[in-house]
């Protein structure tokens, strides 16, 4: 954990931007091996961005530095000279909590990253208001805001890659919940899943199933495929027609199917948005998502639409960057707002 009073790799970065000037916002994302920075309009336009590797192992320090570092090359981009940084917005691997300003929870892949006050650090450093989200709480916000789920007001959102991730909106917000974890499908408990341990430690969790991790190691449990090195290779086997690979591809589809359909009866969204590296590995994971889905969901709602993500790794940007002006539209510190009266 560091705090605001920090030196060194975390001390106070002299300001790159004008005091007047347009008004911008600065999209942030830290994940587990990249960071990336942009600068965007008024009309969410990136005008710049600068990305490099996230130094994990070295610490939270570290990593802030490094968002400073790509923070201060994306603002002396020409094309963002004189910018006026009106708010910044960050989605991060790991959890946020619910007051969106620290880093409740992160796993192995960012270590000492939980305790982060990364809020309170980047205005210190920036000059602007900051608001975290989760990572994929800010890719759904990006594909709300201009991608898959544009104009609709409930929408599901699941990331299928090294782990199973989550998000949901509900009248259009990305809902945090009272831990700041709400969305976090891959713990969803399904049937498929059963005596399988999750990352997490939990048993029986839909991660522990259908991520690429997971379903390669299924297929390795095969003798005739104990060399098989990564969802890749379970990809190409299946694609030449390996019968083994795509029964796993089906199996963990089934599973995160199983889970979204439990997910999708309880809210009602409008929308299920797939994402992540999995969905590259055939088009046996997805048909078995969307048939899993479809059978275990109520009669009603069983033409939900079910959609692939359209804005690409700019979705956490951009969706970082909307949920920070939407929340700084109002005063950000409490003494600042008006008093009320009877």
């Amino acid at each position: 954990m560091i705090s605001r009073t920090t030196t060194g790799s975390t001390t106070r970065t002299p300001s790159t931007h004008a005091d007047c000037g347009q008004a911008a916002l600065l999209g942030i994302d830290i994940g587990g091996t990249k960071t990336s920075v942009a600068v965007l309009d008024a009309d969410n336009t990136i005008l710049s961005r600068a990305t490099a590797a996230t130094p994990a192992v070295e610490g939270a320090g570290a990593v802030v530095a490094r968002v400073l570092e790509l923070a201060a090359q994306a603002l002396a981009h020409p094309a963002a000279t004189g910018v006026r940084l009106s708010a910044i917005g960050v989605g991060t691997a790991g959890v946020v909590g619910p007051d969106g300003r620290t880093v409740a929870a992160a796993t192995d892949a960012l270590p000492g990253w939980a305790g982060t006050p990364l809020a309170a650090l980047l205005e210190d450093a920036l000059g602007a208001p900051t608001s975290l989200l989760g990572d994929v709480q800010a890719f759904l916000a990006g594909e709300l805001a201009a991608g898959a789920a544009r104009g609709t007001r409930g929408a599901i959102a699941v990331m299928a890659g090294t782990g199973i991730g989550g998000a949901v909106a509900l009248d259009g917000v990305v809902v945090r919940g009272g831990h700041g974890a709400a969305g976090h499908l891959g713990h969803v408990p399904v049937p498929q899943a059963e005596g399988h341990r999750c990352p997490c430690g939990a048993m029986g969790h839909v991660e522990a199933v259908a991520s690429g991790p997971a379903m390669t190691a299924r297929l390795r449990r095969d003798p005739t495929h104990a060399d098989v090195p990564d969802l890749r290779a379970v990809a190409a086997l299946a694609a030449d027609g390996d019968a083994a690979a795509r029964g796993v591809l089906r199996h963990g589809g089934r599973a995160l199917g199983a889970a979204l359909a439990g997910v999708v009866n309880t809210l009602d969204p409008e929308i299920v948005v797939l994402a992540g590296g999995v969905l590259s590995s055939g088009p046996w994971y997805e048909q078995a998502v969307r048939a899993e889905l479809a059978a275990r969901t109520l009669p009603l709602l069983r033409g939900t639409r079910v959609v692939q993500a359209c804005l690409g790794a700019d979705a956490v940007l951009l969706g970082a960057a909307v949920h920070a002006q939407a929340v700084h539209a109002q005063p950000v510190f409490p003494e600042a707002a008006p008093r009320a009266t009877d």
